[in-house]
This record gives structure tokens, sequence and C-alpha cells, in this order.
């Protein structure tokens, strides 16, 4: 019998709130499946079995905090109880999202391993009809209460905890408010919206629904400043909580000035060439796929970090332990306040164009509360890119333990004398702060140095 632990999800996490069981007892799980959410100070992330087996014992109600380790669930191994190829053809995660979608796993035919239906498989999956509506109000069942009848609950109603004791049942958080033209709330059948590209992108990247959002461009069309509105007017309606992500942030880097001697170093790259490069890559790519100047400066960084593993690592027990690969933490700023650094595994391996819609995703996964466990262990080397809020440079904080973070600007254009000749260049300044003891300052140019380098063969990143 396996246990299931409450995982420590970053250096400072100490404890961890059990937010939603995906998983039943009697269920069977794969390795690699997510069955449980679980909530840290910065945000909501979703965790994954490390056993293959069934579900023996739920130890923890939804809504409790316990510390790091503490045991959450029992796990019969397949060993113990049937082969592997009994299991599941679908996972926890997959099955409650073909619940949310009104989707029929049994019609969809699977394209993972074994014939196991992915999540992928229901994205992409046509819904089942509606129910009908309610004769009296005219209005469908929500799905939250709808699913809550079934497991024999109602939002907000009270139950029995495994103690003993009255818990309340989590209920659905109600959805982030946005401008629309449907008072009642009813959703209707998806349309196509008119919208800007810039607009699409940044209702991505802050988690709206873009079809929620009144436009006021000519015809209706939504604008970025529309959906900079749309959030506003979330923001001000939700009421005030303790700011926990602002706290951890706090913590943390409060124990970083205490306990690592910071030293700074700063370069300025020329970016013509990689801008050059990187304007007639995006004349080859559609509009959904082009690059910006950030998915170069992260690919070098990533490979710069691996030609200089001495900053890339960890210091643990008063000494440096290089990391076996290159995970790029990706400083997120979140919406309530706070940071968070989820990792790039394997980041020095990706294409560029890998490397910018992998960028897209996990930003916008971060600051809707959508992280999965493996993208919050340690990163080896953060990356701060301040360029897009209009800073020139930026010396950060190392986010203990590790020992480096590079620090970007944005891209300006400034008198350079190339070759004897004075001209007007784009660049970017790039900044290191690292740790003394792990590093000294002629390891700090070097990775620098090469970053620098990179850039000016971007063809090569």
């Amino acid at each position: 019998m396996a246990e299931f632990t409450m995982p420590s999800l970053g250096a400072d996490m100490e404890e961890g709130t059990l937010s939603q069981w995906l998983v039943h007892p009697g269920d069977r799980v794969a390795r690699g499946d997510v069955i449980a959410v679980v909530e840290t100070a910065k945000s909501a992330i979703e965790v994954e079995c490390f056993e293959s087996g069934t579900v023996d014992t739920l130890l923890v109600d939804e809504g409790t905090t316990v510390p790091v380790g503490t045991p959450l669930a029992r796990i019969g191994t397949t060993s113990e109880s049937r082969p592997t190829a009994d299991l599941s053809p679908s996972t926890p995660l997959v099955r409650r999202l073909a619940q949310d979608r009104h989707v029929d796993l049994a019609a969809l035919h699977g394209s993972g391993p074994g014939g196991r239906i992915t999540r992928a498989d229901v994205e992409h999956a046509e819904p089942e009809p509606k129910p009908e509506h309610d004769k009296t109000t005219g209005l469908s069942e929500p799905t939250h209460t709808a699913t809550a009848r079934q497991q024999g609950t109602e939002p907000g109603r009270r139950k029995r905890s495994r103690g003993g004791a009255e818990a309340s049942t989590p209920t659905a958080r109600p959805p982030r408010p946005v401008h629309s033209d449907d008072p009642a709330g009813e959703r209707q059948a998806p349309q196509r919206v008119r919208s800007s590209p810039l607009a699409r992108r940044l209702a991505t990247e802050l988690g709206i629904d873009i079809a929620e959002v009144t436009g006021t461009g000519r015809g209706g069309t939504v604008r970025a400043e529309d959906v900079r509105s749309a959030t506003a007017a979330g923001d001000a309606a939700r009421p005030a909580v303790p700011n926990v992500a602002r706290a951890a942030t706090a913590r943390l880097m409060s124990r970083s000035k205490r306990e690592i001697p910071h030293f700074y170093l700063s370069t300025t790259v020329d970016m013509a060439a990689a801008l050059e490069w990187m304007h007639a890559r995006n004349h080859e790519l559609p509009l959904s796929g082009r690059l910006v100047p950030a998915a170069l400066l992260f690919k070098a960084v990533a490979l710069a970090a691996r030609k200089v593993p001495e900053l890339n690592g960890h210091w643990v027990d008063d000494d440096f332990v290089p990391a076996e690969d290159v995970r790029l933490g990706v400083a997120v700023s979140l919406r309530g306040g706070g940071l968070a650094a989820p990792a790039l595994a394997h980041a020095d391996a990706l294409t560029v164009a890998e490397m910018m819609a992998t960028l897209r995703d996990l930003v916008a996964r971060t600051r809707g509360g959508r992280l999965r466990a493996s993208e919050t262990a340690d990163p080896s080397l953060t990356v701060t890119n301040l360029g897009d809020q209009g800073v020139e440079a930026v010396f950060g904080v190392v986010y203990p333990p590790q020992v480096a973070l590079v620090g970007l600007g944005r891209i300006v254009e400034r008198p350079v004398a190339v070759n004897g000749l004075l001209g007007v260049r784009p660049v970017v300044t790039a900044t290191l702060s690292a740790d003394h003891r792990a590093a000294d300052g002629a390891t700090g140019a070097r990775l620098l140095t090469t970053m620098d380098r990179l850039l000016q063969r971007p063809e090569e990143l």
C-alpha cells in the first residue's frame, strides 16, 4: 500500500491546503494522473500521483490544511490489486473535464497509449446536447449544482468529516465578473467574437473569456482596452481577502536577503541581429504563432545556463549542487499581488517557437491558478523580464535555494559605435544577480557574455 502525501511545491512551502479531490475510493489511477488540487500561498496546483493502482482511502478532507509530507491518501499498487492493463481508459482529470463539458466518454476514441482518452480528446470533442431548460425559470441548472446533487450534497450544505465533526462542503467559485450583455448569466452557444489579435492574446494571458467582453470598437470589435476594463471590473467586484501570495513572496525575499551574499553584474546586448531574424521568421508564421523578443532572450539564457553550469543549480547544506538539466524559472506577477516562478523543464532543448508557445501557456495558467505540480519543482535558474513594463534594467533578488537570477529590461534604441561608425541600434540591458557563496564575478560575467554571443547568432538558438 503506497501513500500519497502532501508534496513540497517550492522551497518556501511548509504546508498546503487540499482544495479538491478528483478521485474517489475504488478509482483506478496510473502514475502521472492528476488526482487532487492543492492550494499553496501562491496558487492552486494540480497534483499527480506517483503510483499506479486503486485508490483505497482518502485520509484528508477537502479544505484541510496540513504540513508537507502528511499522508493524504492510500493507494493499492498494481502488484497488490490488478494488472496495469485493467486501468481506466481515462484519468480522473479527464473524467471531470468531460463532465464539465457534457462530453460522453463512451463515444470517444482515445489517442493516448493503449487507447486511453486524453485531455486533448475531450477538449476537441463535441458536447452532448445541453439539459432542457427549467420550465419555471427558463434557465438550465448550473453545472456545479448538478454535480453536487449527483454526489448527494448541494452548494453551501454541510457534511460530516471523517473525524465526525461538521465541515463545509466546498462550493464552486463564482466566475470572474466581466462585462456581458446577458444579465441573467445564461450561456449561449459559442459564437465567433470579433476581436483584435492583441485583445485575444491579452484575454488568454489574463484568464478572461473574450466572448463575455463587450467590444467598443467598430462593429463591436473587442479591443485590448476592453479586456483590460473587464479585468479591472472583475478585480473591483472581488471582496478583499488577505494577500497570502504577497506574504509568501515577502518571506522568501526576506530570507534571500538575509542568507545570500548577492553580487550584481550587467551588460548591454545588441539586439539588431536577433530582431532581424525574428521579423523574417514571423513572415513565415501564422499570426497566433508569431515570436516576440522574450522567446529569443529566454532561449539564450537557457543555453547560457547549460554552458555555465556553475550557476545552474542550488545551494544546499553549505554546498553547491549542480542541476541535472536546465529548469528555467519564469517570474510571473500575480493579479492579486506577489510572484510565482514556475519552471520550464529542459528549457535549453526547446526551439524558439516552442519556447514562445510554452511561455504563453505557462504565464496564462500561472495567473489562472492552473499549474501542475511538476511545474513548481525548484527551478535551477530564474529569469525576470520587466521589459513590457517599460523598465530598462532590473536587478532582482535570487530565489533560494537557487544561486542566480537573470533580469531583462525593455529593448531601446541607443547610439552605438560599430566598426568605428556611429549608428542607432536596438539594445537590451541584461543583468545578473548571483550568490557569492557559489560563484564569483568571473563566472557571472561568463554567463552574460555567453548569452550576448548567442543572440548575435540567432539562427543557432
